[in-house]
């Protein structure tokens, strides 16, 4: 049986996991020094910015789409292996459109998803406030609606699909640091036809290895060969709790504007963010209060009836941004034959995950079957 490794169960490693456990004849290994969706995973909002994103071509549309589309059959069927619910809002993204925003942009997006199927609403400020009147904003003059983007809890989606893949046969082992990776077999070019992954407890044989640990990848990858740089780059977010449902409680859509989310939970709750937060000369970034107050004041000024709110919980997370190169980072190593790298999503995790988990299943399979 061909063996193959995946170090990192945050969402990508995990859905990469769950997808060639699919396949037969594979023997899957996922590996994390935590549990799962311990990183920048835990602390997404997961919001799906799909179709109401303004990529229309390229990597980045065709990643967009193919999640979305993969989406549509991921969940049920998550669900219905697991018995497992997995939390989703299917009631669209709504994004505030302000004065002195030029709606041609806007226009030319809706014709462009239109022309390939996927809906897009242009809503003046009179609809803006029939369906949500909890949007009271002197700057905000309408709305721009996806009814198909969609929003999924970040650590029931990674629970679920690791679940999913253990039931396949995936062997989960977490609470393990890989401490080193060597190659082995090599031959006339130097390409690495095995490897071994030593942890503090035991060494893996592997035929493939798929490094999906996030900021931990630099470490990993460049041992062997250097070739990438991710930087942290932190969020904060918080949840608020009210004692009623903002607007109508039939139509929840997730709100937002100037890069603020507000992210409907239940019928009382609500989250809140997220900063965004660069590294200093150090490589360092710690939170910033002042930058998660000026996030909360910005969703309060969207929709006021929040101030009504009590905060419950507050939290961080460092999302890796690759530097020097697009993210995410998709790609084969030089050199080495059989390892791949899906990293540096950055604020897209959650939103790419199902393309990045075919995109790699494509590529071991393009040499698992010649």
């Amino acid at each position: 049986m061909t063996r193959i490794t995946i170090i990192g169960a945050g969402v990508i490693g995990s859905a990469i996991a769950y997808e060639l456990s699919l396949i037969k004849g594979l023997n899957i290994t996922l590996i994390d020094e935590k549990k799962p969706a311990s990183g920048s995973t835990g602390s997404a909002l997961g919001v799906l910015m799909g179709i109401i994103s303004h990529k229309t071509k390229g990597r980045g549309w065709k990643l967009r789409q193919l999640s979305l589309e993969r989406y549509k059959t991921l969940i049920p069927e998550l669900e219905g292996l697991t018995g497992k619910k997995i939390p989703v809002n299917r009631q669209g993204i709504l994004m505030l459109r302000f004065r002195d925003e030029p709606l041609e942009r806007w226009e030319t997006l809706q014709q462009f998803r239109h022309d390939h199927g996927y809906p897009l609403e242009i809503w003046e400020q009179n609809e803006l406030l029939k369906r949500c009147p909890q949007v009271q904003n002197d700057r905000v003059v309408g709305a721009i609606y996806s009814p198909q983007d969609r929003q999924i809890h970040p650590t029931v989606l990674t629970e679920s699909l690791v679940l999913a893949a253990s039931q396949n046969g995936v062997n989960c082992q977490f609470g393990v640091k890989v401490q080193n990776i060597t190659p082995t077999n090599l031959d006339a070019s130097n390409s690495g036809q095995s490897y071994q992954i030593k942890t503090l407890y035991q060494t893996l044989e592997t035929d493939w290895l798929i490094i999906c640990a996030g900021l931990g990848s630099t470490f990993l990858i460049n041992e062997l060969q250097p070739m990438i740089k991710i930087k942290p780059v932190l969020g904060q977010a918080l949840q608020i709790k009210l004692n009623h449902t903002l607007g109508d409680a039939s139509f929840q859509p997730v709100i937002t504007g100037d890069d603020v989310h507000i992210v409907p939970l239940n019928e009382q709750e609500y989250w809140i963010g997220a900063t965004v937060e660069f590294p200093d000369e150090m490589g360092e970034v710690l939170p910033k209060a002042y930058l998660l107050e000026t996030v909360k004041k910005q969703a309060f000024s969207f929709c006021p009836d929040l101030k009504q709110g009590k905060i419950i919980n507050t939290w961080s997370g460092k999302r890796p941004r690759p530097d020097g190169e697009f993210a995410p980072i998709i790609k084969e190593v030089p050199n080495y034959s059989h390892i791949l790298l899906a990293t540096g999503h950055y604020r897209n995790g959650i939103l790419l995950a199902p393309a990045t988990a075919l995109t790699i299943r494509d590529k071991v399979m393009e040499n698992y079957t010649n």
